[in-house]
């Protein structure tokens, strides 16, 4: 099957799956718990998928693009997290700010060290 459509069809199958946590927890407090919900379990999911790919190098090129760039593209969200931390910034709400910037990276780091680390354990 093409790179392209793999991609595409990842992508749009990830950005409904973030559309559905947000609409579901974004509502809830003041950090938009959807947003680092997708962010946090794109990163744990991208640990399994670096360890995947890592010990199976007989998955395609294209099953590769369709879960990392596509699925995990489309699930995770850099530009709508920026956006949320300069809306809190704009409100002069720096503490949920800086809670909101050190959550979202420091959780999805740790998450995709955790699901790595998950797979290579499993298969040792």
């Amino acid at each position: 099957m093409k790179s392209w459509l793999m991609v595409g069809l990842g992508s749009a199958l990830g950005a409904w799956a973030r559309w559905g946590l947000s609409t579901w927890l974004n509502p809830i407090g003041m950090i938009p718990l959807g947003t680092l919900m997708a962010n946090a379990v794109g990163g744990f999911l991208m640990g399994i998928a670096l360890a995947l790919f890592q010990t199976m190098p007989q998955l395609s090129h294209e099953w590769r693009l369709f879960i990392a760039m596509g699925f995990l593209g489309g699930l995770t969200t850099f530009s709508t997290f920026s956006a949320q931390a300069f809306v809190l910034l704009q409100k002069q709400a720096y503490v949920w700010a800086g809670v909101h910037i050190f959550t979202h990276v420091v959780v999805s780091i740790l998450l995709t060290i955790i699901g790595y680390w998950c797979v290579i354990r499993w298969q040792a």
